[in-house]
């Protein structure tokens, strides 16, 4: 069975199938791998420990002479991602009826779920068609996990006064560390690069399953049709947003769809805005469900749209090389661009 040269036919596919499969198992017999000792740890519970390790390899692949470029790509998508969910959030909070809600949607819900990130999709998408200096990118994203952005967010607005302690850097500092410490052992010796750097790709497919196995389709009917249609904004608008602005900047667009996601750990912002501010309180219950419909929704559909990104650039003359970063050619207009990349072994 070529089982790895269909899974590559597939836009995604070393991330999507196992994450997909995972899911489905997860939603209609979510205890059958929830057995305890290795089966769980690998398989339920490996997602943090995989990705970890995911960015330790990667971090191994950053040559310390452009991590300047992997830090500005980094600002550049979380900045955009922010500008694009806040943005919408305020239209919401502009255009609100009666019971707090526009389209249906909680505004706190809109800019929790738009301006945060899942990491591993992201890790995930860019470990498949980016390169090193764009899976480094990474680093500076952690900023967007949790309440923090949604708070800043809020206060600009007016709609509420800062509030610390919402923000850990020691959190912060515990997502660069594995990256740091590639980066440092890569720098050193150019033998542990080269060892490191099979990591790169062969943990995807793993570290994907166990996202999955998070990921409940129930999620979507609880949250009904405006949490969908959450997700839907997350996905088109910040993920569409990030393809344009890198692709505007000769950076590798499909790096910048890569972030249209909402991680699950959006679904306790609410409730720590609720806990800082009594006002959103009414909300606060539909709000949860709504993003936790998202968090499934962009699990499902960002890979999708990556994928058809990806086919789109092909068309256009954009070619797919593993393992390098060298300048491709657009046929279409002549110009040179930054190679897109795609690390499959």
């Amino acid at each position: 069975m070529k089982i790895k040269a269909t899974l590559e036919r597939i836009p995604g596919g070393m991330m999507v199938v196992p994450l997909l499969l995972a899911a489905v198992l997860n939603t209609f017999a979510p205890d059958l791998l929830r057995i305890g000792n290795f089966t769980q740890a690998l398989f339920v519970d490996g997602a943090s420990t995989l990705i970890a390790l995911f960015l330790l390899c990667t971090g191994a692949q950053i040559n310390l002479k452009s991590f300047g470029r992997s830090l500005g790509k980094g600002a550049t998508l979380l900045v955009t991602k922010w500008a694009v969910g806040a943005a919408f959030g305020l239209l919401a909070i502009l255009f609100a009826g009666e019971d707090g809600l526009w389209l249906g949607i909680a505004p706190i819900a809109m800019i929790a779920a738009m301006t945060n990130s899942n990491g591993g999709m992201f890790v995930a998408l860019v470990g498949q068609y980016g390169s090193k200096e764009d899976r480094a990118a990474y680093s500076l994203l952690a900023l967007n996990d949790g309440p923090f952005l949604t708070m800043v967010a809020l206060s600009i607005f007016g709609a509420m006064g800062f509030v610390n302690g919402l923000f850990s850097i020691t959190s912060f500092i515990a997502v660069l560390l594995p990256i740091a410490v590639g980066m440092v052992l890569g720098n050193l010796d150019e033998n542990m690069r080269s060892f490191l750097e099979r990591g790169s790709s062969m943990l995807i497919p793993f570290f994907a399953f166990a996202l999955g196995m998070s990921i409940d389709f129930k999620s979507i009917l609880s949250g009904g049709l405006s949490g969908v249609i959450l997700g839907l904004l997350t996905v088109f608008v910040t993920g569409t947003a990030g393809y344009f602005v890198f692709k505007a900047l000769k950076w590798n667009p499909i790096v910048g769809a890569a972030e249209g996601s909402t991680a699950g750990n959006a679904v306790a912002t609410p409730a720590a805005i609720a806990a800082a501010n009594a006002s959103f309180a009414s909300v606060v219950d539909i709000a949860t469900v709504q993003v936790a419909a998202s968090v499934v929704t962009t699990a499902v559909v960002l890979p999708i749209y990556v994928g058809f990104l990806v086919k789109r650039l092909e068309k256009k003359g954009y070619q797919f090389e593993q393992n390098q970063d060298s300048d491709i050619t657009d046929e279409n207009s002549g110009n040179v661009s930054k190679q897109i990349t795609s690390n499959q072994a």
